[in-house]
């Protein structure tokens, strides 16, 4: 286990990581990989019963993770990488012809870690559920997690996953949103007004786990209420800070899909410890 120290110099690494990955490609998504590198550093590095070694695309005999909102894949990418899926030297090829780093997340070209390709908005909870009941039928006690977005809440398949899971009571599914109130047109609560989420997940019949997602102690107690085996699946709100460690990409949605030049690339590098070694 990481101590809370440890982890946030992993996130340190990973957000640095982001930065250097979208800035290289000359596109790609930062904002909300920066909001969640928290999240799914504690996840993989603390939480989840995963290994690179044995890993499969079916899960069996392990925890495993879908990403949702496909969008966020460098945050992903450098996760795998630096958790030891594959070289973290090829974190540099984002988004370059011929490579298995795609914008959104690809089972194609077989990278070690990916359960299923995402980027359409609200399927990724969906596979997870499918997941979820298929280890109940198999008898395999692992959890299946996913992370979504507050924008992507908006997409209707999130909530007819909703209705199945807690139909089917898979208690062995944790979804997580990423509520950090921006998306690519503006503020969630300007698009599309979701209002009060932890009211609407528990009228669909979930156990709601609200937490602070920047802080480790918030986050690790977080996931210890959703291991609990209750009959009921559970979704965990992650209130954050859009580009979280950048001081010129946060709280704002200008920085959801857009890549810094080398300048700005400079600028927030500047703002985040090297722990772990660049690429």
């Amino acid at each position: 286990m990481k101590t809370n120290r440890e982890l946030a110099a992993i996130a340190s690494q990973l957000r640095r990581d982001i930065v250097r990955m979208v800035s290289a490609a000359g596109s790609g998504h930062p904002g909300g990989s920066l909001s969640s590198a928290d999240i799914l550093t504690a996840l993989y590095f603390n939480v989840m019963e995963h290994s690179p070694a044995t890993w499969t695309r079916s899960a069996a005999g392990q925890d495993a993770f879908f990403l949702s909102a496909g969008h966020l894949a460098p945050l992903y990418y450098a996760v795998l990488a630096r958790a030891g899926y594959f070289p973290v030297s090829e974190l540099g090829t984002l988004r370059r012809f011929g490579s298995r780093l795609q914008g959104h997340p690809s089972v194609t070209d077989g990278l070690p870690g990916v359960h299923r390709a995402s980027g359409s908005l609200g399927q990724g909870l969906a596979a997870a559920a499918g997941l979820a009941l298929g280890k109940k039928m198999d008898g395999d006690s692992h959890t299946v997690y996913a992370l979504c977005g507050d924008g992507e809440s908006e997409e209707g398949e999130i909530w007819e996953t909703a209705l199945f899971a807690a139909h089917h009571g898979l208690d062995n599914l944790v979804g997580m949103t990423d509520v950090n109130h921006q998306q690519i047109d503006g503020r969630v609560e300007d698009v599309a007004g979701l209002e009060n989420l932890s009211e609407k997940w528990l009228a669909f019949g979930w156990d709601v786990i609200c937490a602070d997602g920047h802080d480790f102690a918030s986050i690790l107690d977080a996931f210890k209420l959703a291991g609990k085996r209750d009959g009921k699946p559970k979704m965990i709100l992650f209130e954050t800070v859009m580009g979280k460690g950048v001081d010129f990409m946060e709280g704002t949605h200008e920085w959801h899909g857009k890549a810094p030049n080398a300048e700005l690339a400079a600028r927030a590098l500047a703002q985040l410890d090297e722990t772990l070694g660049d690429y």
